[in-house]
């Protein structure tokens, strides 16, 4: 069924957008976006994700496959192409992807000489946003105009912190660029949350990560925290959320944690 149907049933809401993003590579960000988003989609919430990094591993992870994909968020911003056009569903209930490809590698270099070109995906965004409760960005690894554009759509951050040495390398980097964008272009740019991925609770490295980050971050750290699972890794090669791929497996239960985490915060 194509998106321009299914959304004349959808009412207008009050939409929160949340840009995922973490400049180190690695990290969990498509892994959360995938799982955080389609556990939200289960509570009836409609999400729009919106696949903003190159490697194109959220679109991938719900099963798309990039080779059929005619058009994507590269068209959307570069080529006007109407975003309505390229939305996608997905296989998880009431989700709903706007999809990227590797030829989006190239938007960097291409948008250095549009107008507002640190704009191009809010003014995308906005066209769209009332019709969903989430859209999240998922963020390139790297603090370019792609990543720029991301903080300047969105109204919320949320940061996946991966629990291993050096987890907050970089961090002051990030929120440098994040207060940068807030005073500049985005006064209403706030961190929604922090959440901690790919814990290993046999070691004491992660937890004196966890603590560390819980430190620095105080209550923006969610508690629900994001363990290393075989599950959560095998789910992305069958292209699926872990949700649908083994329902109660530790990864599965995590994020579905996560999800009522988010709500709960409004």
């Amino acid at each position: 069924m194509d998106y321009r149907d299914i959304k004349r049933g959808l009412p207008q809401r009050d939409s929160r957008v949340i840009a995922v993003i973490n400049q180190k590579g690695g990290v969990g960000k498509s892994t959360t976006v995938v799982n955080l988003s389609a556990c939200l989609g289960e509570t009836k919430k409609k999400v729009l994700v919106v696949d903003f990094d190159p490697q194109g591993n959220t679109t991938s992870g719900f099963g798309i496959e990039k080779d059929g994909i005619e058009q994507d968020v590269y068209d959307v911003i570069l080529h006007d192409v109407p975003v309505e056009n390229v939305i996608m569903e997905t296989c998880a209930k009431n989700v709903f992807i706007v999809p990227a490809t590797i030829q989006l590698a190239t938007a960097e270099i291409e948008l250095v000489s549009e107008m507002a070109r640190e704009t191009i995906l809010k003014g995308v965004i906005e066209k769209v946003k009332d019709e969903f409760d989430y859209v999240f960005i998922d963020c390139p690894p790297s603090l370019g105009l792609l990543t720029i554009n991301a903080l300047v759509a969105a109204n919320s951050l949320i940061i996946p912190i991966q629990c291993e040495y050096y987890a907050l390398e970089g961090v002051a980097k990030l929120l440098e660029t994040m207060q940068m964008v807030k005073r500049r272009m985005n006064p209403e740019l706030e961190i929604f949350g922090v959440v901690m991925t790919m814990f290993d609770s046999r070691t004491t490295l992660s937890k004196q990560v966890v603590d560390e980050v819980q430190e620095f971050f105080g209550k923006k750290m969610f508690k629900s925290i994001i363990p290393r699972n075989v599950k959560l890794s095998e789910a992305p090669s069958h292209g699926l959320p872990v949700s649908m791929y083994a329902r109660v497996s530790k990864g599965a239960l995590a994020y579905s944690k996560l999800a009522r985490e988010v709500i709960a915060r409004g």
